[in-house]
């Protein structure tokens, strides 16, 4: 059974994959999928993405159109968007997070791989309670304690599934900057950059330092996360966060240039026994 939450982002996206394969092999235009709903071609994009939720009365529609009229395979389709619409755990913070980062957490959970590259702080899957406290307190600097609190355990939350059985692979690379950059003051630097070192012995977690002395690198962009899914027929997702939104790249055109940095990143940032070591020094020099 899948863990609360999972299963349905899983049948969102694939549900959204299945009505745009069926609309491309009818040879329609979004634009016009969308005017047989009485919809817009942006909200066709967005349910085939999975990004939002599904009327029965619209798939209906759209498998007429396509020339789904087999009972079996309707019903399987009609079924998945019972699925899609289940709310997963994150939608009790539902009054904290943007529309954008619900998204994205909701690909977090169902993805089985995860490979993120960050610049400026922790990976959030990697943080430490304290240390989240004080960057979503930088965020969020004039909200009450209470929602602080909410937002922590949030977060504390999403790594719950990295220390399960059947839990994501975690690929990590962090730049040197994120490491040496004072957060919360020593005690919680220190406590991060141990905590850093203890994961990085866990099986399903990779830990990489892009290294000061390496100079310039492929992804001097900026920070970006890779999600993958279990599902061989569902494509890589690319996430993008930018200070008050953020973007989904799902096409091979956009996510070939991220996955060509990332394995670069990869190469270019130490190995695990190298990863240790910095992180092992820097333990050494607070």
């Amino acid at each position: 059974m899948d863990p609360p939450g999972t299963g349905s982002t899983v049948r969102r996206i694939m549900l959204g994959a299945s009505l745009r394969r069926l609309r491309e092999e009818k040879g329609l235009a979004r634009e016009a999928a969308g005017f047989h709903i009485r919809a817009s071609e942006s909200k066709i994009s967005r349910m085939e993405l999975g990004r939002v939720g599904f009327k029965t009365r619209d798939v209906e529609d759209l498998l007429t159109l396509y020339g789904v009229l087999d009972d079996a395979e309707r019903r399987g389709l009609l079924e998945m968007v019972r699925e899609a619409n289940t709310p997963g755990w994150w939608h009790k913070y539902g009054d904290l997070l943007p529309n954008w980062f619900t998204t994205y957490v909701g690909l977090e959970e169902a993805a089985n791989m995860i490979r993120t590259y960050e610049v400026q702080f922790i990976p959030g899957l990697l943080q430490t309670s304290a240390y989240a406290r004080t960057v979503i307190r930088l965020g969020y600097p004039d909200v009450p304690e209470a929602e602080i609190e909410r937002r922590v355990h949030m977060r504390m939350q999403r790594q719950d599934r990295l220390t399960k059985k059947d839990g994501p692979r975690l690929w990590a690379v962090i730049d040197e900057a994120a490491l040496r950059r004072p957060i919360g003051g020593k005690e919680t630097m220190r406590e991060q950059i141990q905590h850093l070192l203890e994961v990085s012995t866990l099986p399903n977690i990779t830990l990489q330092v892009m290294p000061f002395r390496f100079g310039m690198h492929a992804a001097e962009g900026g920070a970006f996360s890779i999600l993958r899914f279990p599902e061989s027929d569902l494509s890589d997702v690319v996430y993008v966060e930018q200070l008050w939104g953020a973007l989904y790249l799902d096409k091979r055109e956009d996510i070939d240039p991220y996955l060509t940095a990332m394995e670069q990143l990869c190469v270019e940032s130490t190995t695990p026994g190298g990863t240790a070591e910095i992180l092992g020094d820097l333990l050494r020099e607070m």
